[in-house]
């Protein structure tokens, strides 16, 4: 049987650190998970339309909740005079039992962002474009914005097949096993009409991290 681990999860202490940011009680603390699963899931369902959303981070302090959304378009969040933030923060404030702080950071390299890729691709194969195509020209715009190695996977019924199957491509080194190794990673989904969901993985190395 082979054993598989989320590339972040396994960095986690390393390199890389939890989304939410907290610590609690223990009749606290499914309440506060709860909310945090929430303020994710309407902050993804709001720009659900086009990726742009590629990590939210949630911090909680004595009165505070700090939302940080890193995102490839902040003016797209941001909205027309900051209404779109104003707006968010309001729906947020419903959910949550503090008040809300939200900060907009913008990821200067969304190439490099495996959720913005994994759902760029997922967003292509329901326009019905070639999964071939559209895995190699993610793969070399990733390795042209400066990546070490990239790696991705599809799987489902590709190209209307009757059968279920699984492609990938490798550009570069993707070392897993390597600590050391700066790996992002995401999974998306693509509902495609008539075919039904087709799930697409991202890796990509950035290089080692001198601080592991």
């Amino acid at each position: 049987m082979g054993q598989k681990v989320n590339p972040i999860s396994f960095r986690l202490q390393v390199h890389k650190n939890w989304d939410s940011r907290w610590f609690s009680s223990k009749k606290d603390f499914a309440n506060w998970l709860a909310e945090d699963i929430k303020i994710r899931e309407l902050i993804e369902k709001k720009f659900a339309s086009r990726p742009t959303i590629n990590r939210i981070e949630i911090e909680r302090s004595a009165n505070l909740i700090t939302v940080t959304i890193h995102t490839a378009k902040a003016g797209v969040v941001i909205g027309k005079g900051g209404a779109g933030v104003t707006e968010l923060k309001g729906s947020i404030e419903k959910i949550a039992s503090l008040p809300v702080r939200i900060n907009i950071e913008e990821v200067k390299r969304p190439e490099l962002a495996a959720k913005l890729v994994a759902e760029n691709i997922a967003r292509q194969l329901e326009r019905r474009i070639n999964f071939r195509r559209a895995m190699k020209m993610a793969a070399q715009n990733t390795m042209n914005a400066g990546a070490k190695g990239v790696r991705i996977q599809v799987a489902g019924r590709l190209n209307n097949a009757e059968m279920a199957r699984r492609e990938k491509i490798i550009e570069g080194s993707v070392p897993l096993h390597t600590l050391r190794a700066d790996i992002d990673f995401h999974v998306a989904r693509a509902n495609c009409p008539g075919v039904g969901i087709v799930g697409v993985k991202v890796w990509i190395y950035k290089g080692e991290r001198s601080d592991a």
